[in-house]
């Protein structure tokens, strides 16, 4: 019953999504005719930028929204669930999916670990903590990867990877802004990687112990190379990207490359 009420908040985040936002995805490398039907195992969502991204909502088909609120295990921070407006968002939109984490390697990290099983799907911010209007995180740290995911591409072991590299969203709210601007476009580019094969590679890159070093520096390279140019925030001067990207990054070799646009 848990899970059906899920499915319904996050059909009706969705509606509301695509009524005030306009959405435009791309598929990068060569996916499958189906992509979203995939074994996907873990989806990581890269550039963290506002406790908006639930519109991303807007995305995925439904079949793919039912699976997250049935399968999905998604780690949030005790301080986010703690604020008395976002905590209780999230606490009704996916609840029984959530994991509260102090955000170190503790025992709140080991409970997420744990619930890797065989259906399971994580959800989960490889950064960890959401980047401010300068570029840098609540504590003026610039922004970089955290090594957690590294332990569940070792717990799930196989299956497929969906990396979400996200165009930022300070274009529609950014921290410490109340409501949202409305009719503004949301981009996100979309890969999927097959979890063994990337395992093998960077674990014969950087052995046992270089492991999730050698995971933090491929995904920080991928969401350079591979996350949408920001939007500037309006009314609001330039301001120089904590990771600027290349120009003209072209997706990987052999890309055969999906758009998908809708207007709500």
């Amino acid at each position: 019953m848990r899970n059906y009420f899920t499915y319904l908040m996050l059909l009706a985040v969705k509606g509301v999504s695509k009524l005030f936002w306009r959405h435009e995805s791309k598929w990068l490398g060569n996916p499958p005719d189906r992509p979203w039907e995939t074994d996907i195992r873990i989806v990581a969502i890269l550039h963290h930028t506002s406790l908006y991204e639930p519109i991303f909502a807007a995305v995925p088909p439904n079949s793919f929204l039912r699976r997250i609120a049935h399968d999905s295990v998604i780690p949030i921070a005790e301080k986010t669930l703690r604020r008395p407006i976002v905590g209780r968002f999230f606490s009704l939109l996916i609840g029984g999916n959530v994991v509260p984490i102090t955000r170190k390697r503790d025992e709140t990290w080991r409970q997420v670990v744990v619930q890797a099983g065989p259906h399971s799907m994580m959800i989960i911010l490889p950064e960890g903590r959401m980047k401010r209007k300068n570029g840098l995180d609540s504590e003026g740290r610039p922004m970089t990867m955290r090594g957690g995911i590294a332990d569940l591409l070792q717990a799930v072991g196989s299956g497929q990877m969906l990396i979400a590299y996200s165009g930022g969203l300070h274009h529609i709210q950014a921290p410490g802004e109340l409501f949202p601007r409305l009719f503004k476009t949301v981009r996100m580019n979309l890969e999927l990687v097959d979890i063994a094969s990337y395992r093998e590679r960077l674990l014969a890159e950087g052995g046992e112990e270089g492991f999730r070093r050698a995971v933090v520096q491929d995904l920080e390279d991928r969401k350079v190379r591979f996350c949408p140019p920001e939007e500037p925030i309006p009314g609001a001067p330039p301001a120089s990207p904590s990771n600027p990207e290349p120009p003209n990054e072209e997706p990987p070799a052999g890309s055969d490359s999906r758009t998908e646009s809708d207007h709500g």
